[in-house]
């Protein structure tokens, strides 16, 4: 069963301003995914599909980004690169209350001008 899908796009542009900001990188992104991005060749890309992924999981979730940061969801590559999701323990609960046992998916996609990511919350049987 599926709880909710959340999908999100944003222009890599923008994302390429904001990380020339002080401190938007450590508000927005953990010290893994920066790290992560850092040893991918530091691409604004992997950045701009980072943060669509975190929008398109608050979406999912119903709950927006009121109830909690965006650092409370991490975005990270299995051996083969797949990327997969790890909560803060406040998110984690936060969603299963609202829903149950859960697992999320997501998939991320860029262009050369956009980023797109779609994330699917499922109930675990």
């Amino acid at each position: 069963m599926i709880y909710g899908i959340g999908n999100d796009i944003i222009e890599i542009e923008r994302i390429e301003k904001a990380i020339s900001k002080n401190n938007f990188k450590e508000k927005v992104f953990t010290e893994k995914e920066r790290d992560n991005i850092l040893s991918r060749g530091n691409r604004v890309e992997s950045y701009a599909g980072i943060f669509s992924a975190k929008e398109a999981i608050s979406k999912a979730s119903g709950e927006g980004v009121r109830n909690f940061s965006l650092l409370d969801i991490e975005i990270l590559n299995d051996e083969k690169g797949k990327p997969y999701v790890a909560l803060s323990k406040k998110l984690d609960e936060l969603i299963k209350n609202k829903f149950g046992e859960y697992r999320i998916e997501i998939s991320i996609s860029h262009s050369k001008t956009f980023a797109t990511a779609i994330a699917i919350i499922f109930k675990i049987s």
